[in-house]
């Protein structure tokens, strides 16, 4: 479920960029992430978790950030083709380590999964023939880690926690959205409002993290984090069905791949 929503949600995210581009469609989804977010905390009447859920939600939402703004340097100054899947299964890979070492490996059939999962991620971001080290590589690397050290955080929040860590998280994200706003003076109001997208973006971000906390509160971080990243399939099938993209063989054979990964990650 988790997949899901992400994937979807970057692909209304793309569209709503090419209209107003990154930086506002980041500050209006994040924002109306974080009303929609509390609106359902105070419905459900949830109580305030502890400091420490808060706080470990606040450091989810600085990774995530961190990883997304280097993701989006990496794609103007490097190739997509690169620095997607490099990043992808690096956000993986970290979360799959942290969890071996503190709780022990999962089933060979699981580490199958794993394996076979990570290399459809790189085939789901369309990799392009390396000549030398590519440009950035480095952006990719850090992004990957913000997404890895993203999954972490998520994971050390309490089982009795949902809503409000998730409105520590948004809310860091803004703040250091408008702190960059006034140090590079960006104006905060975007030209055009494509409303249901960002509507559709926000919404979609933050319920790809309630289902993936809610995931690692009943389960294994790693399997939680593997299936996680395999968001890039739901953006591409969305780009073929929606906006007619092509789609190429590599991507459709990652695809198959995933299916067979998820079967043997979940057996």
């Amino acid at each position: 479920m988790a997949a899901t929503a992400w994937g979807s949600g970057d692909f209304t995210g793309g569209l709503a960029a090419r209209r107003i581009g990154t930086f506002h469609t980041m500050l209006v989804s994040y924002t109306i992430a974080l009303f929609a977010v509390v609106i359902v905390a105070l419905v459900r009447l949830e109580k305030l978790p502890p400091v420490a859920d808060l706080m470990w939600g606040a450091i989810a939402g600085l990774f995530v950030l961190v990883g997304f703004a280097s993701l989006l340097r990496g794609f103007t100054i490097g190739q997509m083709g690169i620095v997607a899947p490099v990043s992808a299964v690096l956000a993986a890979a970290v979360p799959v380590i942290s969890t071996a070492l503190s709780v022990g490996l999962p089933s060979e059939l699981q580490l199958a999964g794993f394996g076979l999962a990570l290399i459809s991620i790189w085939m789901f971001s369309r990799p392009e023939p390396l000549s030398g080290r590519p440009a950035g590589l480095g952006m990719a690397l850090v992004a990957g880690l913000g997404f890895g050290g993203f999954f972490i955080a998520i994971d050390q929040i309490g089982d009795s926690a949902q809503f409000w860590p998730l409105v520590a998280s948004q809310a860091t994200a803004i703040v250091l959205i408008f702190a960059f706003s006034l140090i590079k003076r960006r104006q905060l109001i975007p030209p055009t409002f494509p409303v249901m997208l960002l509507i559709l973006n926000g919404v979609l971000g933050v319920a790809g993290t309630l289902f993936f906390l809610l995931a690692t509160q009943n389960g294994r971080l790693d399997i939680a984090a593997v299936l996680g990243s395999l968001y890039p399939a739901v953006t591409a099938l969305l780009a073929r069905i929606i906006t007619k993209e092509h789609l190429t063989r590599l991507q459709v054979l990652g695809m198959v791949v995933a299916v067979l990964a998820i079967a043997l990650i979940t057996i």
